[in-house]
């Protein structure tokens, strides 16, 4: 690649069979994967290869798969048409020299942090909505699952711990205040001493809304 030298491309496919050919024989250390291809889609290749031994970026028109993405391990996730600067930040997520081992992958899901113009995909009863990481006001901790509240002010229910969501959510914009709260810093007006931090969405202060 022109603008960045230090990525090579060796080889593309148009489908999951041509895909896991390509795999085989060259040996990637990245690859883009789009979610929707002729036949089986991304997903399903990753599926037949059970312990890969390269990083995966996926990019795609469609927004409804992020979540999902970053289940997978996925390094990151480019809704195209790709912006420059957007990929610029994909490729340094890279460590250049890094050793491929099948115990990497078990640290995919700390690598693969969200940014804050990432989607969540949020199951809520019926219904699932899409809300930006940079809309999320604050997580709260709802024993083994949580809570995730939207600038709009509603609350969706996650069955991921408020652990998970510590590791993976921007450490610049999120902050923990409390056992059981973390706050986007963005809707924090002040803090009290003493008391919770006090943000647009609840005049009553982070810690009484996440109980």
């Amino acid at each position: 690649m022109r603008v960045h030298p230090e990525v090579q491309v060796v080889g593309e496919a148009d489908g999951v069979d041509a895909a896991l050919a390509q795999l085989e024989a060259l040996k990637p250390d990245l690859v883009f994967l789009d979610v929707q291809m002729p036949g089986e889609g991304g997903f399903e290749l990753l599926a037949r290869v059970p312990e890969p031994a390269f990083d995966v970026v996926f990019v795609t028109a469609y927004d409804g798969f992020a979540l999902r993405a970053f289940e997978v391990n996925a390094l990151d996730y480019l809704l195209k048409p790709v912006h420059p600067e957007r990929l610029a930040r994909t490729l340094a997520k890279l460590e250049p020299g890094r050793e491929r081992a099948a115990e990497a992958r078990a640290e995919g899901a700390a690598r693969a942090k969200l940014m804050e113009d990432d989607l969540l995909f949020l199951e809520d009863g019926a219904k699932s909505r899409f809300v930006r990481v940079a809309q999320v006001v604050a997580v709260c901790g709802a024993g083994d699952y949580s809570e995730v509240v939207g600038a709009d002010g509603r609350r969706t229910l996650s069955p991921r711990p408020l652990k998970e969501w510590e590791t993976r959510l921007p450490e610049k914009s999120f902050a923990r205040i409390h056992r059981s709260a973390l706050v986007n810093v963005a809707f924090v007006e002040r803090v009290e001493r003493g008391q919770a931090a006090v943000g647009r969405c609840s005049s009553a202060g982070w810690a009484s809304r996440c109980h």
